[in-house]
């Protein structure tokens, strides 16, 4: 490529073709289909069980369908583009936290999963990320076919809307299904196909580790480094405590098996998911490393932004194979499209079970719900849309989902906690508590965006190199934490320590912090103003072992009753 300057590679990398288009449309199709199968098709539910077919599916799903789309849930577009990204940029430190994720597992089976499922709720709560979620793919489809993102992603999510509204939860987890096959079949192929270019798995291996990208946990403990053993596995299984056992996206579908030992499975499926993907990500991160080891194509600007790397490697490796990168391209809008149509699936039975059920002065009827439910999809599809255009101004999509999240989960961590573990906690608590924990996540969460603009925090990185380029390019300036240094930070250095702040914590932190803030201060002001009486609590509104001490407490407290009233007795005769 000698004589071509960057914008010329760009556009021979655009090889977007017929076959491709064709495969992408074939999966917005069959999710289309879907839809209408389960909306128009299908045998309609009983009458008076509208409702819960629509949301979670009459509580008479399978667990395979389930646990891949609680897989496909989870693992968007931010995951497949952000973590590889992740690893290219930071190294492998991140992905010690998979001993967040399998701790998390246990916590969720025994002390959350009991109570929703044997309380058969429909609704607990949704947060709106949703946005990140669109605007990833629409880059990794910029990327591939350099056709504008604000141009592919209204089309895309009107299908996603659509199929969303008239086919509801079973509709959502069987799109859900072809899409997490999807997202595996595009991972494992660029896997495969970009290990054999390089000239293998030792070569990979052997590029990262010289650049220091794999490498052991960081076992200080300091709270304001990026990624270290601590933050990933305690900050990490708050926060995919949080994703689990609070969402609402991943809580509904919990509550459309018929059992809560099929639920069990439904987690442990998903967690096995879930690992596996996130390991295939890691590798991606390294392969596109060792393709791009001695021509970073950030420095370049061959990617215009960090989250394109994925998509750049697939056209490199797949670009002049028809249909392939069309493959991956759907693969991913599939994990975004998953998120999407699980998260207005969500907001719709927030929406009326938390607004318009509570205050409505007479029962609503099944046609009113049905038109409730498809309107929230609708309205908050369409304001979705909207705010990509917000989300196309901030930065790295993989940290800011989370730190963003954790404004609001955090908080809601700490209430439900409240709610399955602490008896004594009141309504006043609990809502002081959160106020005070989300006024300090929203400081802490702005200062922090803030300071990583103006170059007060600012994270290491790995070395990159640019000596082996074949083409012109005019290098992008040095950044803090949005970009990528040319040289490795020096071995002896000794920085001035930096003065400690609340913000410079890791991100890691934060749904840890805004829950820990919420739970002591409900618990204080619950003292203050009157704690309720555990004796007096209904024990089916906790955890088991909560449960099975509350049940103790009252036998004890009736035997002392009984104990007394017979002495009285013996007295009195």
């Amino acid at each position: 490529m000698a004589g071509l300057n960057v914008d010329d590679v760009k556009v021979s990398l655009q090889k977007f073709g017929l076959y491709d288009y064709v495969v992408f449309v074939l999966m917005l199709l069959s999710c289309a289909m879907i839809g209408v199968y389960f909306g128009f098709l299908k045998k309609k539910a009983k009458k008076g069980d509208a409702e819960a077919d629509y949301l979670v599916g009459n509580r008479q799903m399978k667990i395979i369908p389930v646990s891949l789309s609680l897989i496909a849930s989870f693992i968007s577009g931010i995951s497949l583009l952000g973590t590889p990204t992740e690893i290219y940029i930071y190294g492998v430190q991140y992905m010690y936290i998979v001993g967040g994720v399998i701790s998390m597992g246990f916590i969720m089976m025994y002390f959350y999963l009991p109570v929703f499922h044997n309380l058969k709720l429909t609704s607990t709560y949704q947060m709106a990320w949703l946005p990140i979620v669109i605007y990833v793919p629409a880059l990794a489809f910029n990327q591939v076919t350099g056709i504008n993102i604000h141009l592919i992603t209204p089309i895309v999510c009107v299908i996603c809307i659509f199929y969303t509204c008239v086919g509801g939860l079973k509709a959502v987890v069987w799109t859900d299904v072809v899409q997490t096959v999807l997202m595996f079949g595009a991972m494992v192929l660029i896997i495969v196909k970009g290990t054999l270019d390089v000239g293998g798995l030792s070569v990979v291996m052997e590029r990262a580790k010289a650049s220091g990208r794999i490498e052991g946990p960081d076992l200080r403990f300091d709270m304001t480094t990026r990624h270290n053993i601590y933050s990933c596995v305690i900050g990490g299984v708050v926060y995919w405590l949080k994703t689990n056992a609070v969402s609402q996206n991943m809580i509904q579908r919990y509550l459309s098996l018929p059992t809560m030992a099929a639920a069990k499975k439904a987690l442990w499926t998903f967690i096995f998911g879930t690992l596996v993907l996130l390991a295939l990500c890691c590798y991606s991160g390294l392969l596109i490393y060792a393709k791009y080891y001695d021509c970073d194509p950030l420095t370049t600007k061959l990617a215009k932004a960090k989250d394109q790397l994925l998509p750049l490697l697939v056209m490199d490796t797949l670009g002049d194979f028809p249909g392939l990168p069309g493959l991956f391209v759907a693969g991913v809008f599939s994990a975004a499209l998953s998120s999407l149509s699980t998260g207005l699936n969500s907001m719709s039975a927030v929406v009326l079970e938390d607004f318009f059920k509570p205050f409505s002065n007479r029962p609503l009827t099944e046609k009113q719900s049905s038109i409730i439910m498809r309107a929230v999809v609708a309205i908050f599809g369409a304001i979705c849309v909207g705010l990509v255009l917000v989300v196309e101004k901030l930065g790295s999509v993989l940290q800011l989902s989370m730190s963003l999240g954790s404004v609001s989960n955090g908080p809601l961590l700490g209430i439900f906690t409240l709610g399955v573990l602490v008896p004594w906690a009141n309504g006043t608590g609990a809502i002081v508590g959160g106020s005070v924990g989300l006024a300090v996540m929203i400081w802490v969460c702005l200062k922090a965006q803030l300071a990583i603009a103006s170059g007060e925090l600012t994270f290491d990185v790995k070395p990159v190199d640019t000596r082996g380029c074949s083409y012109h390019f005019i290098a992008s300036e040095p950044m803090s934490m949005l970009a990528i240094n040319t040289t490795a930070p020096p071995i002896d250095s000794t920085p001035a320590e930096p003065e400690f702040a609340l913000y410079h914590i890791s991100y890691l932190w934060y749904t840890t912090m805004g829950a820990l803030i919420t739970i002591v201060i409900a618990v204080i002001v619950s003292f203050l103003v009157g704690a309720n009486k555990p004796d007096e609590m209904n024990p089916n509104l906790f955890s088991p072992f909560i449960q099975r001490i509350l049940r103790r407490r009252r036998i004890a407290a009736r035997s002392q009753l009984e104990m007394v009233t017979g002495g009285i007795k013996e007295i009195i005769q």
